[in-house]
């Protein structure tokens, strides 16, 4: 098993649905193969289509996420699909270099430049050391807000110990993904419930707003912010027993006599649901469709 980059644009050339699935050609098929059951990371290049002239991709890394098994395309020769699992969009895109310091070492040419020829190619394998820092660069702040203070002293407690083990390790335990979650979808949100506008912060100075999977973890929903709505707690545990939903336009679904009137009156008075500013991060209409046909009781 070997770690790799995997690139996907905003308006992806193939078919990809980076949270569940990855559409590639057979020329990467060796490089997608070695990284069975391994991680891999996610990068949007420059273009956010796959027009020469298009630019205004982040050339950032912004998510990982593991690779559990390749299927040929039915419908397109000598093409493949690589399953995805795990997905986890990091707190931070990370930039592919900052001043001279390139993430991916191999992305450094002898002469202090980018290898052009690497950087080009959507599938690439990458060194474990590599691939840690880049997680500890995108998960920074979700890790300095889950761990106590560390004393500043010559002696490595546990809980710094534990901050310098392989961080792939953590992205797959639930406490620590439930974090990542809920740090991005409130920033998605502004901090704000989607769904009655309210931006309430705690006395510590904190956000009060809740992160809610559309289609639940339970039955494998990813937790990506196309995944993901802010709530307030009223209104996520309603939203999660199917008394309220959200239909393809946006607009609050409320189930027939199910819901008392003064429930009903939290809710933003247009009926729509507040959106992020970035068009990217709004729901996906699949995850949509299957909380209307799996949870909502209208």
């Amino acid at each position: 098993m070997t770690k790799a980059i995997f690139t996907t644009r905003v308006t992806p050339s193939y078919d990809d649905r980076p949270e569940e699935y990855y559409h590639f050609p057979s020329a990467y098929l060796n490089q997608v193969r070695a990284a069975v059951g391994d991680q891999i990371i996610y990068y949007e290049p420059r273009r956010m289509d796959s027009s020469p002239s298009s630019k205004g991709g982040r050339q950032a890394y912004f998510a990982i996420a593991q690779v559990d098994e390749i299927r040929s395309d039915q419908s397109r020769p000598d093409h493949y699909y690589a399953q995805i699992s795990k997905y986890l969009p990091f707190a931070r895109p990370v930039p592919f270099r900052e001043g001279s310091h390139y993430y991916e070492s191999r992305l450094r040419n002898e002469s202090g430049g980018t290898n052009l020829g690497l950087a080009q190619r959507a599938v690439r394998n990458i060194s474990d050391s590599d691939f840690d820092q880049i997680l500890r660069a995108g998960f920074a702040t979700v890790l300095e807000d889950s761990l106590p203070n560390i004393p500043n002293t010559n002696e490595i407690s546990e809980s710094e110990a534990e901050f310098r083990r392989p961080l792939v390790e953590m992205t797959i335990s639930r406490p620590f993904r439930d974090r990542a979650f809920k740090y991005v979808v409130r920033a998605a949100y502004d901090n704000r419930c989607a769904m009655t506008g309210l931006r309430l912060i705690n006395g510590g100075g904190r956000p009060e707003v809740e992160a809610a999977h559309i289609k639940p973890v339970a039955v494998n929903g990813p937790d990506t912010v196309r995944n993901g709505l802010a709530l307030s707690g009223t209104v996520h545990w309603m939203f999660d027993r199917g008394l309220i939903s959200i239909g393809d336009d946006y607009k609050i679904l409320v189930a027939k006599n199910r819901v008392p009137e003064n429930a009903i009156r939290l809710l933003n008075e247009n009926g729509m649901v507040n959106l992020p500013n970035d068009q990217t991060l709004y729901p996906n209409a699949h995850y949509l469709r299957f909380h209307r046909d799996t949870v909502f009781k209208g």
